[in-house]
């Protein structure tokens, strides 16, 4: 492996549309020993690159999307930056590069070649509106931080900015609340988790089905005959023919298709046949369309990443653990997608103590696992150190278990 890639950790957050469809992806990276952005070492963003490009295919992990990718000065300026495929990627310059002669010429050069160029998480107001105003018709892209306290002309920049024929990405909106001020705005596309946040839901045919769903999970996971938990599966034909379709599409790998729910039963047995309803009931509620929405997208790589990480640390775990950890990651976003309070959700399900302990208290390992599959996908390298640490282990390993996450969300993608 490159020397440069064996201490920086990557991660993919997805950049979305209005009605929460996929638009692009963005690329992050920092240095595990410098704990900051790799912004001293102009080798690095192409290193990150090739290593999407030679681990995963560019096609695969980006799913025929595009990815931006903050690049520093120094790295604008390096004939490197002519290496990187114009069609993939994204160059988004750090806010802290100064506009001067040589920065807008190359800025130029490149927006003849056809790169896209855009400004990563800036605060928009008079003096970066001003700064940016002499390569606007370089920029493609304005990332506006919503962390930051907005400017009160803000949105009439923007109109500005789109008068420029750029586009203006809403950045570090973790709120429905900010969501909902960044539309209002005017902003074109959102970034951050906004969409695992809980919504209301005033559906009354979708809380039946959630009703009956809870109610055959339970049934699964309870020493209930298997006759009893067929005839219960045969009263919902609507739930059975929807996971019927759903366990024999590409990604499950059977021989030959399972036609009955007396034959998933037997030969899939209740707990991984109750993992795979919850996520066939997410897939359904998320989205009517049949397509693999980012909130399915974080569910699974949740789930298999739990999994991954308990085998890493315990590798004689059983497979009572393994599904346990597994259910922590699908059952932590169960509010979101089928409304209600996480913790009485929690309480209507049969489940272990230690799966409930770690969703709502961190508490245990698989508690310590869970946080830092938040601290993975918020891009907390610090709180990844911290657990690398407790529990001794190899940084690549950690890199490996998220690549692994990758292969197989690839799979349940198609």
């Amino acid at each position: 492996m490159n020397k440069i890639m064996e201490h920086v950790y990557l991660a993919r957050q997805v950049i979305l549309r209005e009605d929460a469809s996929l638009f692009a992806y963005e690329v992050l990276y920092r240095d595990s020993k410098k704990r900051s952005g790799v912004t001293d070492d102009r080798y690095a963003s192409s290193a990150v690159i090739s290593s999407i490009l030679n681990r995963f295919g560019t096609k695969e992990i980006l799913k025929g999307k595009r990815a931006f990718i903050k690049i520093d000065e120094k790295f604008l300026l390096s004939d490197l930056i002519f290496t990187i495929p114009n069609e993939f990627f994204i160059f988004s310059l750090f806010d802290d590069i100064e506009m001067d002669e040589r920065i807008v010429e190359r800025m130029e050069q490149l927006h003849h070649k056809g790169y896209a160029l855009g400004i990563s998480d800036t605060v928009l107001n008079i003096h970066t509106f001003e700064k940016y105003n002499v390569v606007h018709h370089c920029i493609s892209y304005f990332k506006l931080d919503f962390s930051q306290e907005l400017d009160k002309n803000a949105e009439s920049m923007i109109e500005n900015l789109k008068r420029s024929n750029i586009e203006v990405i809403g950045a570090k909106i973790d709120t429905q609340e900010k969501f909902e001020l960044a539309k209002k705005l005017g902003c074109d596309y959102f970034q951050g988790y906004y969409f695992a946040k809980p919504k209301i839901l005033e559906n009354e045919k979708f809380e039946a089905s959630r009703a009956n769903v809870l109610h055959l999970y339970n049934l699964l996971m309870q020493e209930t005959n298997i006759d009893e938990l067929t005839n219960e599966f045969e009263k919902n034909p609507e739930i059975s023919v929807q996971l019927l379709q759903f366990i024999n599409s590409g990604a499950f790998f059977f021989m030959k298709p399972i036609s009955s729910i007396h034959h998933v039963i037997t030969l899939l047995g209740r707990v991984k046949l109750a993992q795979w309803l919850m996520l066939m009931i997410y897939s359904k509620s998320v989205s009517n369309k049949n397509e693999h929405t980012p909130l399915m997208e974080m569910i699974q790589t949740r789930a298999v990443m739990m999994e991954k990480v308990l085998k890493i640390i315990k590798p004689d775990s059983g497979s009572n653990m393994l599904g346990e950890a597994y259910f922590v990651g699908v059952l932590s976003l169960i509010n979101v997608v089928l409304g209600g309070d996480l913790e009485e959700l929690l309480k209507n399900l049969h489940i272990s103590q230690e799966v409930r302990d770690a969703i709502l208290e961190g508490k245990g390992l698989l508690g310590d696992i869970f946080q830092l599959v938040k601290d993975v996908e918020a891009f907390n390298v610090e709180g990844i150190i911290i657990f690398e640490t407790k529990y001794h282990l190899d940084p690549q390993s950690i890199k490996v278990a998220l690549a692994d996450c990758i292969e197989i969300e690839k799979k349940l993608a198609k």
